[in-house]
């Protein structure tokens, strides 16, 4: 292989274009060194069109082209994929998974001996290049590669290594809360409907809302707390709406979201469904 960095991805679905893509927009890769193996024409058209990297659909040649494999099939397809590659999969490989809820062991014990392994947790707005994510290193990952995937994470949004007991909980919070926040935007987009605002008007200033707000919590690093307080006024306009999210339980809605998604990816790591 070429000591050029040569990324290949198991499945060319939503999730492995949106990584492959800000790899390429980070400039860590050119697209001409990555590859990705998939049996749906359609996702292999649309992986090609967003990237500009070719697709096949042998896992074996992406393997004898790639260095770092990216596993990124649906999680009842993992066994028959990494059992077909087993036999090309050899130490100068590195395998990063992005599989929900299977941990490392599962996926070291399907490659043999000495695999190196990093299993992931991203989210969907790694799609925008905002993903929120979290990775493990495998028993035989090198400090290098944990660097490397920190490095192609960060290519697309922002990237925490954690010990893996700690995935599920990465799981419930930001792998399941993009569709919480979805829900947010919409119920308060209502709220602005109701209030007498265009749906359109209503949808877009809710989304903005939200994007300027989390990128305060980000820029500034101050407490969410503080910056709830200093938009609420005393007696005024939105003491009173957080009156009303309290007295409807809000707080603890989210909490009991993000523990009840992350007892579920437990359960799918301990069984399998």
């Amino acid at each position: 292989m070429s000591d050029a960095l040569t990324i290949g991805f198991l499945g060319a679905g939503k999730m492995a274009t949106a990584l492959a893509r800000g790899f390429v927009r980070s400039g860590l890769v050119t697209p001409e060194n990555i590859i990705a193996s998939d049996t749906v024409p359609a996702a292999a058209a649309a992986f090609t069109a967003e990237t500009g990297a070719r697709t096949t659909g042998s896992n074996l040649e992406v393997l004898q082209f790639a260095r770092v494999i990216w596993l990124a099939v649906k999680p009842g397809q993992v066994a028959e994929v990494l059992a077909g590659i087993r036999p090309e999969f050899s130490r100068d490989h590195l395998l990063i998974s992005i599989a929900a809820g299977l941990p490392l062991v599962r996926l070291e014990d399907a490659l043999g001996t000495g695999a190196r392994v990093i299993r992931v947790m991203p989210n969907t707005p790694a799609l925008v290049g905002e993903s929120a994510s979290a990775f493990s290193a495998g028993r035989a990952a090198t400090p290098a590669d944990t660097a490397l995937a920190q490095q192609l994470l960060s290519g697309v949004g922002l990237a925490y290594q954690v010990k893996e007991s700690l995935l599920d909980a990465v799981t419930g919070l930001s792998g399941s809360g993009p569709a919480y926040v979805y829900m947010m935007i919409e119920a308060l987009s209502d709220g602005g409907v109701a209030a007498g605002l265009p749906r359109d008007i209503a949808i877009k200033l809710a989304a903005q809302m939200v994007y300027g707000s989390a990128k305060m919590v980000l820029d500034t690093g101050l407490h969410p707390g503080t910056l709830k307080d200093m938009v609420t006024s005393p007696g005024g306009t939105t003491i009173e709406g957080v009156h009303e999210l309290e007295k409807a339980g809000m707080r603890g809605a989210f909490m009991s979201a993000v523990r009840a998604s992350a007892e579920k990816a437990r359960k799918i790591g301990q069984h399998g469904a």
